[in-house]
């Protein structure tokens, strides 16, 4: 009840909702740039241009004496423009790689920006300048104004990446392409790059220096699990933005001496984990599952193929459990896993001698494992021969998949070609003769 009545108090009070208005904005339009940042792989680049802001914002104060947001806007976009291209030009006109370009321009601006945040603290005015709260955030501080500039500029790059979406998706997936076909590469880059400025320079305040590329690219990130395709990414990760901010200031609100901005930060990376474990297809816990799966597929076709290839080679007895683990190295567990699947399907028949445990096959099972060595040795021939035959194997077959009924007989003759095909059919009983039939 605590917990309900500090929510009612926290929607009923004008400034809190200017907060929330102010990180929720922040979020969808941070989470929009940092998608097309992210597909760029540009993430680093949001942590260079804000520590780059650092300066801009104190040179703004310097020359106008006023913390006007929107003064503080032009000097913080006006220095990351200029980080940009000073790293630009360090990667192109030498031989220093971008990671160390990046590393170099932001130790430099962010050093000088706390050079000039040094020297206001030593002036008259500089107790109540408040520009050291830039470098962690202080959203709390967030008032009318500062939300209206944010709001404005968040719809400005919302619209921006509305209109140019076409551009950017082929800037992010295949510039060289796009350059083919007579699109300015070079300049919209610039333009994503000035975007990601504004998006990061709105969010300084809130989120601070230190943390305002979390907020840039971690949403991304999480919106990159559960999706392929970019339109659908980019409303993920506005939405995932947005929540983030709507989550750390609530709970930076019901709670005391929690700063807001790290709170949207580790909001923000619990989404993120989120998605990282159970996303459907690009989840860990999905992966796992997938991966158990197959394990357990292919131990199933390892008993089956052994069956087969003994019986082939005149083999009628049943057969001991532990020679399928000599030939077949895997772990006891998964091959009694498998022997007890295979049993209740009704295709083994597992029989105890002393201590030892031995296997026969059943009438379906033979069927099985017939058709398993079969599909086994054809995908086999069939990547020794991918050139000639056709298809794409990584795409229409697998060594668990089923072969395209198109290059099943062009297969078989290859198998018999190469004295590969089965010599035993068990669904008419019989040897195969040397014509090499197709069953």
């Amino acid at each position: 009840m605590n917990v309900l009545t500090q929510i009612q108090q926290f929607f009923s009070d004008p400034n809190t909702l200017w907060v929330l208005s102010g990180t929720i904005l922040l979020g969808v339009s941070s989470g929009v740039i940092g998608s097309f940042a992210f597909l760029r792989k540009r993430g680093l680049m949001g942590d260079v241009l804000a520590h780059a802001a650092l300066p801009g914002i104190c040179l703004a104060f310097m020359l106008t004496g006023s913390k006007n947001p929107l003064f503080f806007l032009i000097g913080a976009t006006v220095t990351g423009i200029l980080a940009s291209m000073a790293i630009n030009t360090i990667t192109r006109f030498s031989r220093i790689k971008e990671d160390t370009s990046l590393a170099l321009v932001l130790s430099v601006f962010f050093g000088v920006g706390i050079v000039f945040l040094t020297q206001i603290q030593h002036t008259n005015y500089g107790n109540q300048s408040g520009l050291d709260k830039f470098l962690f955030g202080q959203s709390a501080s967030l008032v009318g104004d500062d939300v209206w500039v944010m709001g404005g500029v968040a719809i400005a790059l919302l619209l921006f990446s509305l209109l140019l979406f076409k551009e950017f998706k082929l800037l992010c997936f295949d510039p060289g392409f796009g350059r083919s076909l007579g699109f300015p590469v070079g300049l919209l880059d610039l333009i994503l790059m000035l975007m990601l400025v504004l998006a990061v320079v709105i969010g300084l305040q809130a989120a601070g220096v230190v943390l305002m590329a979390a907020l840039i690219i971690t949403p991304a990130a999480a919106a990159r699990y559960w999706t392929e395709r970019l339109d659908i990414m980019l409303v993920l990760s506005a939405f995932l933005g947005g929540l983030s901010g709507a989550l750390g200031t609530l709970f930076s609100a019901t709670t005391a001496n929690l700063p807001t901005g790290p709170l949207i930060v580790v909001a923000a990376t619990m989404i993120f984990l989120i998605s990282l474990v159970f996303s459907p297809r690009r989840g860990l816990l999905s992966k796992a599952i997938r991966l158990a799966a197959t394990r357990k597929q292919m131990a199933r076709e390892r008993v089956l193929q052994f069956l087969y290839e003994n019986r082939e080679q005149g083999y009628f007895d049943p057969l001991n459990t532990e020679m399928i683990l000599w030939k077949y190295p895997m772990s006891r567990r998964r091959l009694k896993s498998a022997l007890a699947s295979l049993t209740k399907d009704g295709w083994i028949q597992v029989e105890q001698k002393g201590g030892s445990f031995f296997i026969r096959g059943t009438g379906e099972g033979w069927v099985q494992a017939y058709e398993t060595v079969l599909r086994t040795r054809m995908t086999e021939v069939w990547m020794m021969h991918e050139n000639e035959i056709g298809g794409n194997i990584r795409e229409e077959g697998s060594t668990t998949g089923e072969i395209p009924p198109d290059l099943f007989e062009p297969l078989w003759n290859l198998l018999v070609k190469h004295g590969r095909e089965p010599k035993w059919n068990p669904k008419s009983d019989s040897i195969a003769g040397e014509g090499g039939n197709v069953p």
